[in-house]
């Protein structure tokens, strides 16, 4: 879709992802690898009460999902800026996240392109907030 096709306040919703054991364990390793997502022992005795998924594989989760809705389909041409990241509440393996995405600002910046702005908000299967950040794209007009 083309920023013009955008309205403030317009709403998009996902699929659900099923996050496992494994894509947590597999991520973590590589990308963040503290004990409360890598270490099952230590994370058991700690303050999660087990392992949880980092909060770069949630925002990347996030993005995925809302990626894979195709509402910007070719017409996007870069990611911008990620604004107001809160964790919420930590991501368990077997959690099943899904994203909520609301047109928060378009803004027109040059004849053929214009800054599209979305608030995204990752519930999971107990309808509980995980995750928010507003992610801003340059996008054709």
């Amino acid at each position: 879709m083309r920023l013009d096709t955008f309205t403030p306040g317009q709403k998009f919703e996902t699929r659900a992802y099923r996050v496992t054991k494994d894509d947590v364990l597999r991520f973590a390793r590589e990308f963040d690898p503290q004990y409360m997502h890598v270490n099952e022992e230590k994370a058991q005795a700690g303050r999660f009460n087990g392992i949880i998924a980092s909060g770069i594989h949630t925002i990347s989760i996030t993005f995925k999902l809302w990626v894979e809705t195709g509402v910007y389909g070719d017409d996007v041409v870069a990611g911008t800026e990620m604004n107001h990241i809160k964790f919420i509440k930590p991501v368990y393996p077997g959690d099943e996240l899904r994203v909520y995405a609301e047109v928060t600002n378009i803004e027109a910046k040059r004849k053929n392109e214009g800054i599209l702005t979305v608030m995204l908000r990752t519930y999971n299967q107990e309808n509980t907030k995980v995750f928010e950040s507003e992610l801003s794209v340059l996008i054709k007009r």
